[in-house]
């Protein structure tokens, strides 16, 4: 990130003009300063003034300021590689489908937001300033861009030694980033592949570069250096939305979640290993194979007999690229052979099964694999789902006890899904657990059971239950944060605090579906159903592709005595999403205490050859009868 210009823009703002279906946008100059004219929240053209660069190759982002705090980051890129290579020009994030002012995604909008979605990682010391009245914010960094102790924390004391010539073990510094020690890499002339003279015992590159190099949201916004990643980030699982079902790179992900996926990471490779973390380059140079050529034997692998096709890039077939942001083409860090995804010993299998229905039997035998990374088997766990009998709820209370902070996660999530009833009060020792994001989760897995709590973790659920607040606090700028708190505030008794959250969501989020779904469902609860009705229906329009929301709003109107148009609703969303059990269920019984019996057994009679063997449909088939 840099102070705009002549020397920091690379774009060309010569008075050009870039056409976006029917809108056009101007980039020039004027007594010194970076302008734009382009479509503003409302749909009319407004001239701003570009404050800060945001990126240098291979493209480059513009920012400008909002009287509000915020800085937003323009849509329209500038291209910086070269023309040989395509570059030189400007293009749209999003040119294959118009983004208008109201969609979520319009650069005016909370992904284009620099306070929220780039600055920590992009500036030192970052403090947010957030202010959830007014709405607005009061950002401030140490540095810019990023510096030496956005890795390696507060540097005055290693200045001091520094000046004294006096250092002491960790030069002053408050986090040690050697992960090598005293060891190295070794080759074993057999399987011609490097191995380490002593047990990586010091993962600490991971955690530290994983702040910003994985996704994730911020649990505290004072970071602590030394600390695992899970103990100030919450790291993303391997999510429908993010992953492949074999875990491969889907969305924009960082690397992280990739990397700790691999047999490398597993073997002791760190992040330097490869990379060097000042320059940004590789430590061999520039070609991808002299990197690997370090830990792997050319002479055994790179062979035309070990690739079966022409030797190149090694990359391109262990790292494959997805191209993000137009230009940015990411590598995968799972470094896996390729066709592994296809095993059928592989975890990917189970976590498709898990992803499309209750597939327990197939979970449970993966999660015991211990020889899973801990991101699979966290993703495992996190996909059980009810009925749940004893066999499930020993393999979640045993994943209680994983070294992992990310399984113990995971298996706090698989039992947050089973009803209360049925579970018992195993795991509340995890509201005590010594990583922050696991007595995060923790507090949210046993909210609707904390009477039931003994003693000391009932103790311990308010102090876990006040980090989780205090995460969502600091992320109250951000919709989906605040329908979060306010939903779990609702869920302690906190009426009053809670409808103050759930207007500051609405307020900020009207245009997010999940916002307007969760209002409604709030609205439901206090008696208001018409509003309710109206939220619900919205929810349905922003996101006519998540059949939740359907279902939802189908149920409603059904509960507020309009079954003819809940049908209408249903069915159509019957129609849409064939697969969903919830909503063909749903109008099972809708047809049945409507009179409508022979609609009800028909559809169930497909339901039944859909699901075969589900005891929801066994009972409802019973009721029919009756």
């Amino acid at each position: 990130m840099q102070v705009a210009s002549d020397v920091t823009v690379l774009g060309d703002f010569s008075d050009v003009e870039f056409e976006y279906f029917d809108t056009t946008t101007s980039l020039f100059k004027r007594d010194g300063a970076f302008l734009v004219r382009t479509e503003n929240s409302i749909g009319e053209q407004q001239e701003f003034e570009v404050t800060y660069t945001f990126g240098v190759e291979p493209l480059q982002q513009y920012l400008v300021e909002f009287p509000d705090g915020r800085k937003q980051s323009l849509p329209f890129t500038w291209d910086a590689r070269s023309k040989e290579d395509g570059g030189q020009r400007w293009y749209h994030l999003y040119p294959d489908e118009y983004v208008g002012p109201g969609d979520p995604l319009h650069w005016t909008g909370q992904y284009f937001t620099w306070n929220t979605a780039c600055a920590e990682c992009h500036s030192t010391n970052l403090q947010s300033g957030y202010d959830m009245e007014s709405d607005t914010f009061n950002t401030s960094f140490d540095e810019i861009s990023v510096g030496c102790e956005a890795c390696h924390g507060p540097g005055s004391l290693h200045i001091a030694q520094a000046d004294t010539k006096k250092f002491d073990e960790s030069y002053g510094l408050s986090v040690d980033l050697d992960d090598r020690g005293t060891s190295a890499w070794v080759m074993n002339p057999a399987t011609g592949i490097a191995q380490r003279s002593a047990p990586n015992l010091h993962k600490q590159q991971a955690e530290s570069c994983g702040r910003c190099h994985s996704r994730r949201s911020v649990l505290t916004e004072n970071y602590e250096y030394g600390k695992p990643l899970a103990d100030t980030h919450m790291v993303s699982l391997l999510e429908e939305n993010l992953y492949h079902a074999d875990g491969r790179i889907l969305d924009e992900v960082y690397v992280y979640g990739s990397f700790v996926q691999s047999k490398m990471y597993a073997s002791g490779v760190t992040c330097t290993d490869c990379h060097n973390p000042h320059s940004g380059e590789l430590h061999a140079g520039p070609s991808p194979n002299d990197t690997c050529a370090q830990c792997h034997l050319p002479a055994k692998f790179a062979t035309a007999e070990h690739s079966n096709v022409d030797v190149g890039n090694c990359v391109d077939c262990h790292m494959p690229a997805t191209t993000y942001m137009g230009v940015d083409d990411r590598r995968d860090h799972s470094f896996r052979i390729p066709g592994t995804g296809e095993s059928a010993s592989h975890y990917g299998n189970a976590i498709a099964a898990g992803r499309s229905a209750n597939a327990n039997d197939q979970l449970l035998g993966a999660i015991a694999n211990k020889d899973y990374p801990a991101i699979a088997r966290a993703t495992l766990l996190s996909l059980i789902s009810p009925p749940a009998g004893s066999v499930e709820m020993d393999a979640i209370k045993s994943s209680f006890a994983d070294p992992d902070p990310l399984v113990r996660i995971g298996a706090l999530r698989a039992l947050a899904s089973i009803p209360v009833g049925t579970r018992g009060v195993s795991g509340g020792h995890l509201l005590r657990d010594p990583v922050r994001g696991v007595r995060v989760e923790a507090a949210l897995a046993f909210l609707d059971m904390r009477d039931l709590l003994p003693v000391e973790d009932a103790r311990s659920f308010a102090k876990a239950a006040q980090e989780y607040r205090d995460s969502m606090l600091f992320s109250a700028s951000l919709p989906d944060a605040a329908i979060n708190l306010a939903g779990f505030e609702n869920r302690l008794g906190n009426a009053a605090t809670a409808a103050k959250l759930f207007e500051h969501a609405i307020r900020i989020g009207e245009d997010v579906a999940a916002v307007q779904n969760a209002y409604g469902l709030y609205k439901v609860r206090t008696g208001e159903p018409e509003a309710a009705l109206s939220h619900l229906q919205r929810a349905t329009e922003i996101d006519p592709d998540t059949p939740w929301f359907a279902y939802v709003y189908g149920v409603a109107l059904n509960s507020s005595g309009s079954p003819d148009a809940a049908i209408r609703v249903l069915g159509d969303a019957r129609d849409k999403f064939p697969e969903n059990f919830d909503i063909a269920w749903a109008l099972v019984t809708m047809y049945r205490d409507a009179g409508n019996r022979a609609t009800a057994e028909s559809l169930l009679v497909e339901l039944q050859k859909q699901f075969p063997g589900n005891d929801q449909l066994a009972a409802l088939a019973k009721s029919l009868r009756q």
